[in-house]
């Protein structure tokens, strides 16, 4: 099998079903908040149709995974309305979170899976298996990135909801002014600053660090499930 079309096929599904379950975990945990906007309004569904942008789920990841660039993406945002939780500043935070801890618990699932495949498969050196080990994989890592990423405090990843709310709330007040402005200063960090001064590239300091050290620990896992 041509090999860009390898990585396609097991890149595109597992970042497509990683993203859509992050978005949906953003609306369960609203739900059980007070929120039934997602709901409401049929989100709450793995159906990737009802969330996938062409562009921030398929386009740009894509290109970025085949350019060896850091792969990112985004779906259409399931909808919250924080001023129907219980709780608004602290509820916030929690379905912000919930985001990024869902991607670390199926990396979790894929690493279990991946030691299952190696412990139980009579053949290792099939097609059919080479393809799931390079899918669990790529799952893996795309998890671990997908969580750290949005973990960063900028508008409107999921770290800035957090931030907003640890924040005293004049802070928190004057922080949320930045939020109108989030995709132009996302524009700025991570692409432009980056290309004029190298050294200030916020993923490769900021993020793969993490995201190697948390890659090596899942592995791990799988390893001890394949009995390594």
């Amino acid at each position: 099998m041509n090999e860009t079309l390898f990585t396609a096929l097991a890149l595109i599904p597992a970042l497509v079903f990683a993203i859509v379950f992050h978005e949906v975990s953003h609306g369960y945990v609203a739900r059980l908040l007070g929120d039934p906007t997602a709901s409401e309004q049929r989100r709450l569904s793995l159906n990737p149709i009802r969330h996938v942008d062409p562009i921030g789920t398929v386009v740009v990841p894509g290109l970025l995974a085949l350019s060896g660039a850091p792969v990112f993406g985004w779906a259409k945002p399931v909808p919250v309305n924080k001023w129907r939780l219980r709780n608004p500043r602290y509820g916030m935070m929690a379905v912000a979170a919930a985001g990024p801890g869902s991607n670390l618990v199926l990396a979790a699932v894929a690493a279990v899976l991946l030691g299952l495949v190696a412990r139980f498969t009579v053949d290792p050196t099939g097609a059919t298996v080479a393809f799931a080990a390079a899918s669990l994989h790529f799952f893996i890592l795309i998890n671990i990135f997908l969580a750290l990423f949005n973990l960063l405090p900028i508008p409107p990843f999921d770290g800035s909801h957090i931030v907003e709310g640890i924040l005293p709330r004049d802070a928190a007040r004057v922080y949320e002014r930045l939020r109108p402005f989030g995709f132009p200063l996302l524009f700025l960090i991570l692409l432009v600053l980056p290309a004029l001064f190298p050294a200030f590239n916020v993923v490769e300091r900021f993020v793969v660090p993490p995201v190697e050290w948390m890659t090596n620990h899942y592995m791990a896992l799988a390893g001890k499930v394949a009995g390594i």
